[in-house]
């Protein structure tokens, strides 16, 4: 029912890793007062109806499971951090959405064949490391006809930046991850998905964050809540050179993004909105 990814001891502990990468800081915040609209507009490009058999993968809080279930879809909530899954029934019980919780591990689900009518994930699978593994499960669990519906950062917009600034600075990668951002590159997706899927929409979009007075406050955000950027510091505490290294390049990032006129920082994050069919 699953593939292999994840039986190792060396698998073990980098899927341990990101778990403890996600449960740190708080992730919940900041999708909710950063992108809160993005789980909607996936939801949304997805077409799903009413009844349909939804599977949200590395959900997160649910930014879009509880739009799917509040639309009407039956829906389950993946995600390898139990941390953010607590935190999304919380916010799902606020709204009052109906759906089911369940650790997973996106590259080895344990879900049935062709399970779902529609399989989405929001800024989430892009993170499993091994992305071949990953796509094929996304295929796998979703039916012929049904559709697949990704929303990744891009590797040339603003988070995709900060993911390649982080890099000088973190521990190298383990064999065989790649890069989350390349999620973001319509060609390196249907490569992944190959000839098991049709009708493929791959379209760019960018969100507006402008919530942060300066450069060094957008920074500080992301030092307290953003798991990524909390571990490459936590890799770097006992190195204050790097560290204030590493201050300065996140700090010059937003400064060369800002669109701003001066009145605050306005930064415009771009994704890859990626939907298709399975094959029949």
């Amino acid at each position: 029912m699953t593939n292999a990814i994840g039986t190792t001891e060396a698998d073990r502990a980098l899927k341990a890793g990101h778990r403890a990468l996600w449960a740190q800081g708080d992730y919940p915040s900041l999708a909710a007062e950063l992108i809160p609209d993005l789980g909607r507009i996936l939801v949304e490009a997805s077409g799903l109806r009413p009844g349909d058999r939804v599977l949200d993968v590395a959900a997160g809080t649910g930014n879009a499971a509880i739009p799917a279930a509040l639309a009407g879809a039956d829906v389950v909530a993946a995600d390898l951090t139990p941390e953010l899954l607590r935190a999304g029934r919380r916010l799902a019980e606020e709204r009052g959405a109906v759906l089911r919780w369940q650790e997973a591990d996106a590259e080895a689900m344990p879900f049935e064949d062709a399970a779902f009518d529609v399989v989405l994930s929001c800024v989430g699978v892009m993170f499993a490391p091994h992305h071949r593994a990953a796509a094929d499960e996304l295929v796998r669990v979703c039916r012929p006809g049904g559709t697949i519906a990704l929303l990744s950062w891009t590797p040339e917009g603003f988070i995709g930046r900060m993911l390649g600034t982080l890099k000088p600075y973190a521990p190298p990668p383990p064999p065989g991850a790649q890069p989350p951002p390349l999620w973001g590159d319509p060609e390196h997706v249907e490569a992944l998905l190959g000839d098991r899927i049709t009708d493929v929409s791959a379209e760019r979009r960018t969100v507006v964050v402008d919530r942060f007075a300066t450069p060094e406050a957008f920074r500080d955000y992301f030092k307290q809540r953003y798991g990524p950027v909390i571990s490459v510091y936590r890799a770097n505490a006992d190195d204050p050179e790097r560290t204030a290294a590493l201050d300065r390049d996140l700090a010059d990032l937003v400064r060369r993004h800002d669109r701003g006129t001066g009145a605050g920082t306005v930064v415009e994050w771009e994704y890859l909105l990626f939907t298709a069919r399975r094959a029949t």
